[in-house]
């Protein structure tokens, strides 16, 4: 990995997901895209999360921090889980 280049995690639960299972929450998001990325040897994470924003919606804080910091060429992986 190119030095201070991020890994960004991405986390995103809408109102709906909420009331899915416990198993979509934000935490247990984090936590799965961490571990993941540590097994990776990807150390200078960022969490980049929306919550309670709906998927069809481009207009969220995280994912538009999330490419504010592409554009200023600071990303060099995106880790995101399925929900």
């Amino acid at each position: 990995m190119k030095q201070n280049m991020i890994t960004a995690l991405y986390c995103r639960l809408s109102r709906e997901d909420e009331r899915s299972d416990a198993s979509s929450s934000i935490g247990t998001q984090k936590a799965y895209l961490k571990r993941y990325a540590m097994k990776q040897g990807l150390t200078n994470i960022k969490y980049y999360i929306d919550d309670g924003y709906s998927g069809t919606n481009f207009e969220r804080p995280g994912f538009q921090e999330l490419l504010d910091d592409i554009d200023n060429k600071m990303i060099e992986n995106i880790i995101h889980t399925k929900y």
